[in-house]
C-alpha cells in the first residue's frame, strides 16, 4: 500500500471514529488506517467545540462524561487535534459563497486546505466545496 496524505477528520467523523459508534464507509476506513499507521490523523479543535456543545445541548450521548472522552482522545498517539490559527481563521473567513455557511465547517475546511490535506466527511456541501479534496 502506497503512503496516503495527511488527512483532517470532520467532527462527526471524529466521533464515529473515536467511538465506534457508527459505521464509515470503506474508503474513509481505508483512509483513516493508512493515515493512523503513517501518522497523519489530524482534527480541529473547533471539532472538540461542536463535540462540547452537542453534549451540552443533548444532542450527543458520549457514553462517558465529556472531559474524560476528550482526556481518552488526547491520549490517542495516531490523531493531533490542531488549533485554530491566524492562517487557518483567515482562510475560513475568505472563503467565498460556494463554502458551506457554518463557521465550524470554514473552520474545519480551511484547516484541511491549509494542510494540503483531504477531509474525511459525510457532509454533502462540504463534499461539493470546489476548493476541498474529500473523502467518503
Amino acid at each position: 500500500m502506497g503512503h496516503e496524505p495527511l488527512i483532517v477528520l470532520d467532527t462527526h467523523v471524529l466521533v464515529w471514529w473515536a467511538s465506534g459508534s457508527k459505521p464509515l464507509s470503506a474508503r474513509a476506513k481505508r483512509a483513516i488506517r493508512s493515515a493512523q499507521a503513517d501518522g497523519l490523523l489530524r482534527a480541529s479543535a473547533v471539532s472538540l467545540l461542536e463535540i462540547s456543545t452537542a453534549v451540552r445541548r443533548g444532542r450527543l450521548a458520549l457514553g462517558v462524561p465529556l472531559d474524560r472522552w476528550c482526556e481518552d482522545l488526547a491520549r490517542l498517539p495516531e490523531l493531533q487535534v490542531l488549533p485554530v490559527t491566524a492562517e487557518i481563521a483567515v482562510l475560513a473567513g475568505s472563503f467565498d459563497a460556494s463554502a458551506p455557511g457554518d463557521p465550524a465547517d470554514r473552520i474545519i475546511a480551511a484547516t484541511a486546505l491549509a494542510l494540503g490535506a483531504r477531509l474525511v466527511t459525510a457532509d454533502a456541501r462540504l463534499r461539493r466545496f470546489p476548493r476541498l479534496q474529500t473523502v467518503w
